[in-house]
């Protein structure tokens, strides 16, 4: 299980992490998932914008969501963004 105490960077875009700290099952609960990982609260959105949670069960890791044409595209924008930045998902 992921360090809740001490999160510095996030675990989708690798940006280091801002006021706001979501925590994310890799692997969806309902999926039978345990860990978590920390978050932005923008690119958890992203995350769930654009895969269910069957998809998220079987990409495996974060290699195979930042290869997704979409997710890629979302984090070539959110790369000059500050930490604490928040947009309409």
């Amino acid at each position: 299980m992921a360090d809740l105490t001490t999160p510095d960077s996030c675990w989708l875009c690798a940006r280091p992490l801002g006021k706001r700290v979501e925590w994310h099952h890799p692997v969806p609960k309902s999926r039978g998932g345990r860990s978590v990982v920390p978050l932005h609260p923008i690119c958890h959105r992203a995350i769930h914008a654009n895969f269910s949670n069957v998809e998220l069960a079987r990409a495996g890791d974060v290699a195979a969501l930042r290869a997704d044409p979409a997710v890629a595209k979302f984090l070539a924008w959110i790369r000059d963004k500050p930490a604490n930045f928040h947009a309409r998902t």
